[in-house]
């Protein structure tokens, strides 16, 4: 009896684990996939941010709450805060964009996709480059707010 149930359990895992590798092998394959047509180069990045506007913003307005009527040094203490959790570990940066980020970008988690030297603006872009892949950086003032941005690639 004892016999017939430890084939049965092994038989279940090795199912499972069957299932499990099969998922983990689509996952690389959809990566490999996405990658091959939008291959990083070395004049390429591919980023997500976390913006908070303020009133001194290029357009002082967010896709969620409309007009922003923050200041400066009120955007850069939530910033701060926003970052503080994700360097601890408790939320990810694409968690707190979804939620509070005042780019639209935040509906995807704040993810920019990749881009080239030249498409953002050049605080962005030179804060994005500096960055190692699973770099987060510090603030970064730009004509659109203050940014936290994560680089992936």
């Amino acid at each position: 009896m004892r016999k017939q149930l430890n084939k049965i359990l092994l038989k279940n895992d090795k199912k499972k684990n069957s299932t499990q590798h099969k998922r983990e092998s689509d996952t690389r394959s959809q990566e490999r996939e996405r990658s091959r047509k939008n291959p990083p180069s070395l004049d390429t990045v591919h980023c997500s941010h976390l913006l908070v506007k303020h009133n001194e913003s290029r357009n002082p307005t967010s896709w969620r709450t409309g007009p922003v009527n923050r200041t400066k040094s009120e955007a850069i203490t939530l910033l701060k805060g926003y970052r503080d959790e994700i360097v601890s570990g408790w939320v990810t940066l694409a968690e707190l964009a979804t939620k509070y980020s005042d780019c639209s970008s935040g509906k995807k988690g704040g993810d920019v996709g990749n881009f080239s030297r030249g498409k953002m603006q050049p605080s962005f872009e030179k804060a994005a480059f500096a960055l190692k892949p699973g770099d987060l950086s510090d603030i970064v003032e730009s004509e659109s707010g203050v940014h936290i941005i994560l680089r992936h690639l």
